[in-house]
């Protein structure tokens, strides 16, 4: 399985995702293709309430405070990627991996 889904930055993370808003629940799908994560978010994809979704739910995982996690791509569109402050890439590919075995 590829780890493309995590990329390092100078503070932190980028996780890219694929984000499937008006599901039931919060919860990760698996993976999208070998480089980006899915992403089922409980939260309608209006006025940016499934932003604010996957935000709160990528935090809560990774355990960093809720402005720890950023969307800064694809804010109007499926697949995004979100910035992790606090954690270094290892770590959050290690956690993610965890979640996806």
């Amino acid at each position: 399985m590829s780890k493309g889904f995590v990329t390092r930055t100078r503070d932190g993370a980028r996780i890219k995702l694929r984000v499937s808003p008006g599901a039931r629940s919060t919860s990760i799908a698996g993976t999208f293709g070998e480089d980006a994560i899915k992403l089922r978010v409980a939260a309608p994809p209006v006025k940016g309430r499934a932003n604010a979704e996957a935000e709160r739910y990528v935090a809560e995982l990774l355990g960093v405070t809720a402005s720890g996690v950023s969307v800064i791509r694809g804010s109007s569109a499926r697949t995004k990627t979100v910035v992790v402050r606090g954690l270094e890439a290892e770590e959050v590919r290690g956690i993610l991996t965890g979640r996806l075995s």
